[in-house]
C-alpha cells in the first residue's frame, strides 16, 4: 500500500515513515511543496498531512486534493481545538489526529480509514507458514479457523520468524526488530514474549510452531523437527 506524508517537521516525517516502512508500507514523503504534483504522480492508496505547512496549509491542500481525487486523507496536526478538527473534517479530511501521537493508535486509525474507503479491496498483509496465517495489519495469527489476538511486539517476532521460513532468527535480529532503538532491553525481555506467544500458540493446538535453537536463536517447525 502506498503512503504519502506531507509534513515539514523532519523529525515527525522521518519517524513516521520509519515506523510506516517497518511495516512494509511504500512510503513517499513531501515537506509541502509541490503537493499535487506528488499526488498526481504518486497515486497513493492514503495520505498522512500535517496542517501547519509552507506557504499554504493543509486545510487549503485538502480541499484542493479533494477536487482531484477521493483519495483518504487524515490529518495529523498539533492543532487540537475543536475548531481545528471540525475545519479539517469539512474540508474533506477521513480522520484527524493531534500531535503526540502514538504510532499504533495512528496505524489504527489508517486500518479503520482504508477499511471504510477500500472496503474488502483493501491490501492485507498476509503471511503464511504450514497453513498457519499471520495477518500482519490486524495483529491475528489464524490456524484451523481459529484465531488469536496479538501485542504489537508478538506480532514483530512472529513477523520476523515466518520471513525466515523455519530458518533460526537470532535473538539479536528479533531484539533489534522489536526494540531498534531501545538500549536497555536485555535478552530477558525477549524470552518474555516468546513465552508469551508460545502460550497463545498452544490454545491453537500449535505447542511445536515455535522452537528455540540453543545459543542461537528462534525458528518455526517445518514439519520436519
Amino acid at each position: 500500500m502506498k503512503v504519502l506524508i506531507i509534513e515539514d517537521d523532519k523529525i515527525i516525517l522521518n519517524s513516521l515513515k520509519e515506523y510506516l516502512e517497518n511495516w512494509e508500507y511504500e512510503v513517499s514523503t513531501n515537506s509541502g511543496i509541490d503537493i499535487m504534483e506528488d499526488v498526481k504522480n504518486i497515486k497513493p492508496d492514503i495520505i498522512l498531512m500535517d496542517i501547519i505547512l509552507p506557504s499554504f496549509n493543509g486545510y487549503f491542500w485538502c480541499e484542493k486534493i479533494r477536487k482531484a481525487t477521493d483519495i483518504p486523507i487524515i490529518f495529523i496536526s498539533s492543532k487540537s481545538e475543536d475548531l481545528d478538527i471540525i475545519m479539517g473534517m469539512q474540508m474533506g479530511a477521513d480522520d484527524y489526529i493531534t500531535k503526540p501521537f502514538n504510532f499504533d493508535v495512528l496505524m489504527v486509525k489508517i486500518n479503520a480509514v482504508m477499511k471504510r474507503y477500500y472496503g474488502n479491496n483493501i491490501i492485507k498483509s498476509v503471511l503464511e507458514f504450514n497453513e498457519v496465517m499471520l495477518f500482519v495489519n490486524e495483529f491475528r495469527l489464524e490456524f484451523n479457523d481459529n484465531e488469536i489476538n496479538l501485542t504489537k511486539t508478538e506480532m514483530l517476532i512472529l513477523k520476523s520468524l515466518f520471513e525466515a521460513k523455519g530458518e533460526i532468527v537470532t535473538r539479536e535480529k528479533l531484539m533489534d526488530k522489536c526494540w531498534q532503538n531501545d538500549f536497555f532491553i536485555d535478552d530477558n525481555t525477549l524470552a518474555v514474549n516468546i513465552n508469551r506467544i508460545r502460550k497463545k500458540l498452544n490454545k491453537l493446538g500449535l505447542d511445536d510452531f515455535l522452537l528455540t535453537k540453543k545459543y542461537s536463536g528462534y525458528y518455526l517447525n517445518d514439519g520436519r523437527n
